[in-house]
């Protein structure tokens, strides 16, 4: 079912007038209430806000949506609350993460059926405070390439402005729906230990990352130039050095205080990896500066690399002396966290996180093997981190909802909970626009709710899309969803036929085809024909749906030719090239190839025995200690190591599954307590499409939902 329309009785859309155009300014609006009593908080906002009842943290959001829809938040306030202060960032910017669409906040609390108090343009009329969120540092770099800004906050008394001139933010009409999905609890989750601490330098001629998050900057990727920068905390913490006295870990408890020292720093370690916004307690007697640098892994003498993913992974005070609790805007992803406190010394209490993220889902774990139980309790702790509005990728880096990554988690959330409800608000945003801009006719963004300026865009992952709609019917039956489907995939499939050689085979496609994170991706031109089965699987998967047998022949057509033109007697050969007017086989053979072909169905254990069985034997990650195909490139965790996982499941191969999820994971459980992206440490540490592993070990009696 489509989302429902929600109507504001008296509440309108504001935002700043002076700051209507500019990028990272965020506002606060304050509410006092005389009496207790039942109310109801209804609030939409574009980028996002944070809501505190009587100063602590009540809820975040808003629920993500296309272009041009708002969904709507409606909160029942703490019945004793006397104040609530809502923080509204308005980004201005394009990134994976928000759309780039005009800041506004509406807001109304409704209390016994009548409006209490709601946003408007005059201030007699409206009943909260307003004024600019001058702590925030507005001209810092962006937090990454997919992400908006980082944080970085000077609490020395910078002038805010108080009840700036209201306008009404947005002209024509806003689409407001319901929210759709549940609303979270912010637990709390504490540090559990000291790993290092010691004293800080500086070295103003220390090596600085020039990534392009901070220098490339312009019309494609919205930001402030480096010369235009107030504070570029990436830059100044890389400047920091550091000579650790001691490294013996030491268990920490909720209120213990830690004196660091002026030019001192301690890192801290959380039970496992986590996803939130930080929060600690600093008390200082002469004011200074504190860094909080955060990453999944920690080094030696208690390292933590916060540009390890390219994203500037830490916030920044500059504090005066004094008592200060101190919390993050956006949510981080960590199982370390540095604090580093420069000037004056520091008193550092209560280092936390509050998640952001899906509630703990109750399930019944059923065996006695150590190593599933701890892939079991990963993969439901990166479910959580990464189903909050949407499905995101990694809930670091990126925050953004992909395709293909959907496609997997949202199985996993059926698992876990009996419903699709995350997996319908993720597909419907793709449904809500009329059109994306800077994508081609016909074609859907690689991730969504996004704007990429650059024109970029995953052809094969637009094909994900047509398989999640009907694994997603069929675990729902929602029929509305996907009739208003219909022509978005229609659309899609009539993009790609302008990309079908004379065989019917895709040859040349347009901007990143994406296979998976290995050699098999250095092969996609010029016939690819991974993105060919997937092709065929797409169009049999459309013409069933929609009752188009034409599509279904096609498919069968087009299996045929790949199964003629790619393999070689043994193997499913990657790719064609060119060779002037002809086209021929490139000789290359990958792991993740083989894989396609029979996920897609292009292959079947029954048309290809000898090679199932040397998939089934011979591959796998097993094959890393005993290689008897050293031409044959290794498959990754994004997506070959998934499609055998889903193969071995699929022909009832039981116990190899089980030995297969053993090598693939459990090393990854026991080092951050979640599922990464890769099968090194290079990237993502928490990827919501590894909690697909629920659902096999769901089908094999090892947990049930309670």
């Amino acid at each position: 079912m489509l989302s429902k329309k929600v109507e504001f009785r008296a509440a309108v859309p504001v935002w700043p007038e002076k700051y209507i155009d500019e990028m990272n300014i965020s506002v606060v609006l304050t509410a006092e209430f005389a009496a207790a009593g039942k109310r109801l908080l209804r609030i939409a906002a574009s980028s996002c806000y944070q809501i505190f009842a009587d100063g602590d943290l009540f809820e975040m959001g808003p629920a993500r949506a296309g272009h041009g829809f708002f969904r709507v938040d409606e909160l029942p306030l703490p019945e004793n609350c006397k104040r609530i202060e809502i923080i509204v960032a308005g980004y201005n910017n394009n990134s994976f993460q928000f759309i780039d669409e005009p800041p506004f906040v509406c807001a109304e609390v409704e209390r016994k059926g009548r409006i209490e108090l709601f946003t408007d343009t005059v201030y007699e009329r409206c009943g909260f405070k307003v004024r600019t969120y001058s702590e925030r540092i507005q001209k810092c770099q962006r937090y990454s390439f997919q992400r908006n800004f980082a944080e970085a906050y000077d609490l020395t008394g910078r002038p805010a402005e108080e009840s700036p001139a209201l306008v009404r933010a947005v002209n024509g009409e806003l689409n407001f729906i319901e929210r759709g999905i549940e609303i979270y609890k912010n637990e709390r989750e504490d540090a559990k230990e000291v790993v290092a601490e010691g004293k800080c330098g500086r070295d103003e001629n220390a090596p600085l990352p020039m990534d392009r998050a901070i220098i490339s900057i312009g019309p494609q990727l919205k930001g402030f130039r480096p010369e235009e920068l107030e504070i570029c905390t990436a830059w100044e913490a890389c400047k920091i050095t550091y000579n650790s006295v001691n490294n013996e870990n030491r268990a920490i408890a909720r209120g213990d205080v830690l004196d660091v020292p002026a030019d001192g720093f301690v890192t801290l370690c959380m039970e496992r990896n986590l996803c939130g916004v930080i929060a600690l307690d600093v008390e200082t007697d002469e004011g200074c500066e504190v860094y909080a640098m955060v990453d999944e892994l920690c080094g030696e003498d208690g390292a933590v690399n916060f540009f390890r993913l390219g994203a500037s992974a830490l916030v920044y005070w500059k504090l005066p002396a004094g008592r200060h609790s101190l919390m993050s805007f956006e949510p981080h992803l960590f199982k370390y966290i540095k604090i580093a406190v420069l000037g004056g010394g520091a008193r550092v209490s209560n280092v936390h996180i509050r998640r952001v993220g899906f509630y703990m889902p109750g399930i019944a774990v059923k065996t006695d093997n150590p190593k599933v139980r701890a892939v079991i309790d990963a993969a439901v702790e990166t479910f959580r981190q990464n189903t909050y509005d949407i499905f995101t990728d990694c809930a670091s880096r990126e925050r953004a909802g992909w395709l293909c990554d959907s496609f997997f988690t949202s199985r996993a959330e059926y698992v876990l909970t009996g419903e699709s409800r995350v997996e319908r608000n993720f597909i419907e945003n793709f449904l809500l626009p009329k059109s994306f801009k800077c994508l081609p006719e016909g074609m859907l963004p690689m991730c969504y709710p996004a704007d990429h300026y650059d024109g970029v865009f995953i052809p094969n992952w637009a094909m994900w899309f047509v398989l999640e709609l009907e694994e997603y019917y069929r675990r729902t039956g929602d029929a509305e969803m996907i009739e208003r489907a219909r022509k978005p995939v229609m659309d899609l499939i009539g993009y790609f036929r302008k990309f079908e050689n004379d065989d019917g085979l895709l040859e040349n496609l347009e901007s990143w085809i994406f296979v998976e994170w290995s050699h098999a991706n250095d092969l996609v031109q010029n016939v690819n024909f991974p993105t060919n089965m997937f092709y065929a699987k797409m169009k049999r998967v459309a013409g069933t749906l929609y009752g188009e047998e034409s599509l279904i022949g096609e498919a069968d057509a087009l299996a045929a030719k790949i199964r003629e033109q790619s393999f070689d007697g043994k193997f499913f050969c990657d790719n064609l090239v060119r060779d002037g007017e002809k086209l021929r086989p490139s000789g290359e053979c990958t792991e993740t190839c083989q894989y396609y072909a029979f996920f897609t169905g292009v292959a079947t254990p029954e048309t290809f025995p000898e090679l199932w069985d040397t998939l089934l034997h011979e591959f796998g990650p097993a094959r890393k200690e005993h290689n008897p195909y050293p031409q044959i490139a290794f498959s990754n965790v994004l997506v070959g190591q998934m499609m055998r996982l889903d193969l071995l499941i699929r022909y009832g191969f039981n116990k190899e599954i089980i030995d297969n999820i053993e090598d693939y994971f459990y090393y990854m459980a026991e080092k951050t307590g979640t599922l990464w992206e890769l099968d090194t440490v290079q990237a993502s540490c928490s990827h919501g499409f590894t909690s697909i592993v629920l659902v096999w070990l769901n089908m094999l009696g090892m947990f049930e939902r309670k």
